[in-house]
């Protein structure tokens, strides 16, 4: 008989998960505020739901399952941050709240799914029939490293604003543009308003002093959003508009978010990144980012699919 029981996740249950995360992915960055805002108000539009893991009353584990709205297959979701605390592990958690995950985006009619897997549950996400297709590289800076980096010019015509001097119109506006042709899983398509305000611009930790954006004749064409948890960041996107690039604004939006998160007591930022995004590999790593950790998109058919050991 199994010593764990998988429930619904709750709204009091962001405390203990987001410590679980940290200790499971320390190169994410996850608050509070936001976890418990997923649980008690999930995102429009995408069937999203959590699953939680209880061993002697407490949390060890954790899975989100829900619809991909960014892309072009309307039956394509995602089986999120699945993570089971060291010391639970071997009991077949991981399995169950996989199967727990399937079986509710099965429900919604989503037939596939992307799953990230660290090199060393590849076999835990090849038993039930997922592949990887994609590398993602997790890097992170040390801010105080940007004291020996020289601060980028200004192109002419560039003016630089903190977020908070814009509208969550113009950012959708220029993400739209700017992610067109972002490395996925599935060909993108640009999720709806009502979907990207929830999922960025209303998250608890968009930092909309230090996120910054450089702006052409009033208009955003490029930009780099921090979400913040305490004294760490994480970079959510940093894009360039396609008309724009090769000017080294990626860099400088970047650089200037950094730097004021710097001075306001951020010590520590993390990025993600697909391992074929070179130019944006290459901006982080002359801004000083070193890689910390690797994960693999892996793909399947969750009809195929079954919660398995």
């Amino acid at each position: 008989m199994a010593d764990f029981s998988i429930r619904p996740a709750r709204p009091d249950d962001a405390a203990a998960v987001v410590t679980l995360g940290a200790t499971v992915h320390p190169y994410l960055v996850r608050g509070v505020a936001r976890t418990r805002l997923m649980i008690a108000e999930p995102p429009p539009g995408e069937d999203w739901a959590a699953f939680v893991a209880e061993r002697d009353g407490e949390p060890v584990g954790w899975v989100s399952a829900y619809r991909k709205v960014r892309t072009t297959e309307p039956d394509f979701g995602q089986i999120s941050l699945l993570q089971v605390h060291p010391t639970a592990r071997g009991r077949g958690i991981g399995g169950a709240l996989f199967a727990a995950a399937a079986g509710h985006l099965r429900a919604a009619g989503v037939r596939r799914a992307a799953v990230t897997a660290t090199p060393q549950a590849l076999p835990f996400a090849r038993r039930r029939g997922f592949e990887p297709v994609r590398e993602l590289r997790y890097s992170a800076l040390e801010l105080a490293a940007l004291d020996g980096v020289p601060a980028d010019r200004v192109p002419d015509g560039v003016r630089l604003i903190a977020l908070r001097e814009t509208t969550a119109e113009e950012l959708y506006a220029a993400d739209v543009v700017a992610a067109a042709d972002e490395p996925g899983d599935v060909a993108p398509q640009p999720p709806s308003f009502e979907s990207w305000r929830y999922d960025i611009w209303q998250n608890p930790g968009l930092d909309h002093d230090c996120s910054t954006a450089a702006l052409v004749a009033g208009e955003i064409v490029s930009f780099s959003l921090l979400v913040r948890d305490g004294d760490r960041v994480w970079s959510d996107m940093t894009a360039t508009a396609p008309g724009h690039r090769g000017r080294g604004l990626a860099r400088l939006v970047k650089s200037v978010a950094l730097r004021r998160a710097a001075a306001t007591g951020v010590t520590r930022a993390f990025t993600s990144n697909d391992e074929a995004n070179l130019p944006m590999l290459a901006v982080n790593t002359r801004l000083g980012y070193r890689p910390v950790a690797s994960q693999f998109s892996c793909v399947g058919s969750l009809e195929q699919s079954s919660g398995g050991r």
